[in-house]
Order: structure tokens, then sequence, then C-alpha cells
């Protein structure tokens, strides 16, 4: 049985897709700080400047992974896939626009920046699962190898957009900068366009009553109904099928796990905006080349795909030959370790830095090597234990409430910089200090999952053949 026709249209779109929200993204947090918060550099305004950055980059993440929610609502129960991707990569082309045209405009920039994290989020959830839409019964068996060439696809294009895009920014300035990643996002919208007589499009459901939040609300607003023995969740069975009640509560034992991820989420989303300016202030001679500061980001993905085999076909069936199972809850508290040793890394870095020496950005690049570790071991893992541990009708909602711990951690790191710039409660949390706290909480973080995890049930739940 052949590829489905489809498949290179939606390859090629989610490539073009993540050059262009990577590639602006790489530049983003050194934009605002250099255009808008600290134009003259001026030492004193710095770190307030970095802070305002930092928050503004996070607030926008958190609504590009928020977004997501709504835009599987859309596509499942009203329009369909195929229409959302098309009309909100449209949107999502406008906020590029408007980022290369408003480079002067704070007011008009942000506008922008809220357009492409609609646009961003909104096919997030759509485009893998049109992905799993294009196969049936007669070519599923192809399904893994076209994920992965789909996983690669968002590695290739978002390594190379922030290798390709410093350069640019740096030699150009951001009209053009902005703009590439603009003309990239037009051309993944075209090619999604070219394809649509070849999609496989799966109709719209409608607003089904017995789905996760109906459920849950209707338990909550009548918990005085409950029973002696019962949980709160089962008062639902009253007025919905107990068998989807039943799947609700295995969802909220996937939620459970997901719970301790967010500030994973809080650290990880840093490498992308704190760790930029930090090497801003390193030695980035590599192999005698000098490195741009958006540049050092193009070793996370190199790192990715290499530690993703590395994992799967040696260190994990190692474990396994040593006698120690490695389910993946304890995947998970091993990547949360991992991203502790990163930032202790980045800590002593920082320490550095703030003594007025610079260090060599080699450091910088060891501490990405534990990120993408603790990466493969959380949101890898974390991926297949939302498909597998939630039920079957549950599935995509579990994707939806995944993305939604990238956004909690992002809210969570951007409210501690909008207090560090407003001199709040966070505000001595300068230099390495605001490294030390987000490990401390990590630790904390790790402490009680370790506790709590063996307690957790872990039952796998695959679709029928």
């Amino acid at each position: 049985m052949a590829y489905p026709k489809s498949l290179p249209y939606i390859i090629a779109n989610e490539a073009a897709e993540r050059f262009s929200f990577y590639g602006m993204r790489s530049i983003l947090t050194t934009f605002l700080v250099l255009q808008f918060f600290n134009p003259l550099l001026n030492p004193a305004l710095q770190s307030v400047a970095e802070a305002k950055a930092n928050e503004a980059t996070h607030f926008f993440v958190s609504l590009a992974y928020t977004v997501p929610f709504v835009g599987a609502i859309a596509a499942d129960w009203f329009f369909g896939k195929y229409k959302v991707i098309l009309w909100i990569s449209l949107l999502y082309c406008v906020g590029h626009l408007l980022l290369s045209l408003f480079d002067t405009d704070l007011d008009m920039f942000r506008f922008g920046l809220v357009l492409i994290a609609i646009g961003a989020g909104g096919i997030k959830s759509c485009v893998s699962a049109n992905v799993g839409d294009q196969f049936n019964k007669d070519n599923q068996h192809l399904l893994s190898k076209v994920y992965a060439w789909f996983y690669f696809s968002i590695n290739a294009g978002s390594a190379l957009s922030t290798l390709l895009i410093p350069i640019v920014y740096a030699a150009y300035g951001p009209k053009w900068a902005f703009g590439i990643p603009g003309i990239l996002m037009a051309i993944a919208t075209i090619i999604f366009y070219f394809g649509r007589n070849t999609y496989v499009r799966v109709p719209p459901t409608g607003i089904r009553k017995d789905n996760f939040v109906f459920i849950s609300l209707y338990a909550l607003l009548n918990f005085r109904k409950k029973q002696k023995g019962q949980s709160l969740l089962d008062v639902a069975k009253l007025k919905f099928n107990p068998e989807k009640v039943e799947d609700i509560k295995a969802a909220y034992r996937v939620i459970a796990v997901f719970s301790f991820i967010p500030l994973f989420w809080a650290m990880w989303d840093q490498n992308l905006s704190e760790w930029v300016l930090q090497a801003a202030k390193l030695d980035r001679h590599i192999f005698g080349y000098e490195l741009l500061p958006q540049q050092i980001q193009t070793v996370d993905p190199f790192f990715l795909l290499l530690l993703i085999p590395v994992y799967n076909y040696l260190i994990y069936p190692f474990m396994e030959r040593m006698g120690v199972s490695m389910t993946p809850l304890r995947r998970i508290g091993g990547g949360l370790a991992m991203i502790v040793i990163s930032f202790v890394i980045i800590a002593l870095v920082q320490t550095g830095v703030d003594q007025g020496t610079h260090p060599s950005v080699w450091w910088q690049v060891f501490a990405y090597f534990f990120l993408a570790a603790a990466e493969v071991m959380v949101s890898v893992t974390c991926l297949e234990y939302a498909y597998t541990q939630a039920p079957a009708s549950m599935k995509s909602t579990m994707g939806a409430i995944w993305l939604l711990t990238i956004a909690i951690g992002n809210i969570f790191t951007a409210l501690v910089n909008r207090s560090i710039s407003n001199h709040g409660f966070f505000a001595s949390l300068e230099g390495a200090t605001y490294y030390w706290f987000f490990i401390g909480l990590m630790v904390l973080v790790l402490v009680i999952y370790m506790i709590v995890s063996p307690k957790i049930k872990e039952r796998v739940i695959l679709p029928a053949s």
C-alpha cells in the first residue's frame, strides 16, 4: 500500500510553518530589548529591559499554547481541520506582515504577535491529527514512519531558521528578519492549499454533550448528589453514559501526572529567551567562528534528533537489562532531574557573567545537551503517555491539555519577569539568583513527584485493531 498523496503537502507545509515560527522567535527577545525597552543600551536599565522582553516573549508563547484547545474544538465540532488550518494560516500571515511593517511601533508589533500566537496555536492541534486522518486500516502500518518524518520536518525547519534568521537580522535589520519568516508562512499556506484535492477530510461532529467539559461541569455543579463511597465524577452517571464518565476519570489520572509538568516548561522555554540574552555576554567563538547570540539555540534540535534514537535503542534497553523498568513515570522523573542539571550549569555560567567575566559559550552548549535529554524524557514520553493512558474518546483532548501545560509554565515565567520589571515581589531575582530560584522550585517538585508518582495507576488503553 502506497503512502497517501497528501503527505508531501502536509510535511512541506509543517517545515515551512515551523521555520516561520522559530525564525521569528529566535530574534524576538533581543529585538524587544534593543528596539523598545533599552535602545540606548543604558546599563542601569538593562536588567529591567531584559525582564520586560522575557515577560512579553513568555506571554506570547503561553497564548500560542492555549489556543490549540480552542482550535481543536473549532475543527472537531464546527468546521473540520482543513478549513481551520487554511483560515487561521491566513491570519498567521497577517501577523508576520505586521511584525515586518511595524518594527518601530510597539502596540502594532504586539498585535502582530497576538495574531501569530493565534495562528500558530490554532493550527497546532489540527496539523498532527490531520496526518493521522490520511491513513486507513490498509496503510496504518506506515503511520509511525510518517510521524518520524513529520517530527523531522519540525526540527529541520526550526534548526534552519534559528541558524539563518539571526544572520539576516544582523546584516539587514528587523524588517527582513521578520519578513522572511512571513514569506515562509505564506509559502506554507500556499503549499497546504495546493494539496486541497488530496486530503482525507474528517467531517466535524457537532457539539457533543458527553465530552470532558460538560461531564466535569455537571459533576462539579451537582456535588451535593454525591453518595458515600462515590467519587465526585460518579455523580455525572445520573445524566451521562457511565462508560463515558469512566473515560473522564481515566483522563484525570493523566492530568494528575501532567500537573507536575508546567514548571518543566517554565524552565525549558527560557532557552529561547533568557539563555539568548545570556549568550550575548559570553565568549561565542567556536572553531574560529563567532556565533551570534541567537544562533546558539540551533544545538537544541540537533541534540534532540541525536538523543531520541540513543534513548530508544541504547539507554532504555540497557536500563531494562539492568533490571530497572523504564516506565513512562520513571522517564518523566528522570527528565525533571535532567533539566535541573542543565539549569545548574546555566546558573554557574551566569555567576561568571555577574562577576564581569565572559565564560565560553561551550558551557551553554553543554547545558543544551542536558536540556535536550530532559525534553526527550519528558516531552516525548508525555505525548506517548497522553495517548496510551487516555481512553479512545479522550485522546485528542489529552493532546490539547498537554499543550496547556506549556502555556501555564510560560505564564508563570512571564509573571515572574513582570514582577522583576515592576520591582515587585521577585525583584531580588537578578543574575544567577534568578536561575537558582527555578532550580529550587524544580527540586521541590521533583521530591513531591517521587513521593506521589508510585501511587499513580498506569493502564494502557489502545484503540481496538
